[in-house]
């Protein structure tokens, strides 16, 4: 079976306030395949989380042919234990606006990735994501000049 490793990562300035997200997609075996950073205007840090993993889970949709997801494990590793427990079932999700969130992770899950995991992991760990959920947060407050940047 083919795996997939996504770090993921969202944040937001002031919370809230403009925000971003980040994600590396790795293959096992591959290495970095690929790298965005989406900008998502003004929201919450633990919304940006989750639109973080929802665009991830896109991303893997485009790259991943329908006939292939089931034989692909993929494994979302985030330093958000929040969002992380609320999708391994651990935690409740108590704050309204991330119920729709969730309900998008959950039905990508359900639909197109039966071999999902989720992973907490440190900020250490996790690098890569944040400087890009950063350079996402940078173009909503108007330093850079570009859309969703692809690496």
């Amino acid at each position: 079976m083919r795996k997939i490793i996504v770090y993921t990562d969202g944040g937001a300035r002031n919370n809230p306030g403009p925000a971003g997200a980040g994600i590396v997609i790795t293959g096992e075996k591959e290495g970095v395949l690929k790298k965005i950073a989406v900008p998502l205007g003004k929201q919450t840090n633990n919304w940006a989380e989750y639109e973080a993993v929802i665009h991830a889970l896109q991303e893997l949709k485009k790259m991943i042919p329908k006939e292939k997801r089931k034989e692909t494990a993929v494994e979302v590793r985030s330093d958000s234990e929040l969002v992380i427990k609320q999708l391994r079932g651990e935690y409740q999700i108590k704050e309204p606006t991330l119920f729709p969130q969730f309900m998008k992770v959950w039905n990508m899950r359900v639909a197109d990735f039966s071999n999902l995991t989720f992973t907490h992991v440190r900020r250490e760990e996790n690098k890569e994501a944040d400087a890009l959920s950063n350079e996402a947060m940078d173009e909503v407050e108007g330093k850079r000049s570009s859309k969703t940047l692809e690496y």
